[in-house]
């Protein structure tokens, strides 16, 4: 059974930053395209970041809002996924979920880490 389990997440200020980890299991991220959504209350899940499997050259693309303030990576041994965050906006406050393409297809996701931007 695929699983990801998202963490890393808290209370950050403006400007701040924040690392978070998605730790997969049955699956393996580098043969796999990952995404991160995130989902502020009141609104539908958003895309955040995509990066590519390794084969692909694990190319990477990120919505507009967070292009320059955000970075997707994988680290192959531990099977995690990561979202480096710096410079954080208040705007950025939802619950962060990563995902695979199959998962996306079939709404199937994780409870996500919740991100609070806020001084």
């Amino acid at each position: 059974q695929v699983q990801f389990v998202e963490s890393g997440g808290g209370l950050v200020q403006p400007g701040g930053s924040l690392r978070l980890s998605c730790a997969a299991s049955g699956t393996d991220t580098a043969t796999s395209v990952m995404f991160w959504y995130h989902q502020a209350v009141g609104k539908q899940r958003e895309y955040v970041a995509t990066l590519t499997t390794e084969t692909s050259g694990s190319l990477t693309q990120y919505v507009d809002s967070v292009k320059g303030r955000f970075t997707i990576s994988r680290d192959n041994a531990k099977n995690t996924v990561y979202l480096q965050m710096s410079d954080l906006k208040p705007e950025d406050t939802a619950v962060y979920y990563c995902n695979d393409a199959i998962g996306v297809a079939r709404n199937r996701w994780g409870q996500g880490t919740q991100v609070t931007v806020s001084s």
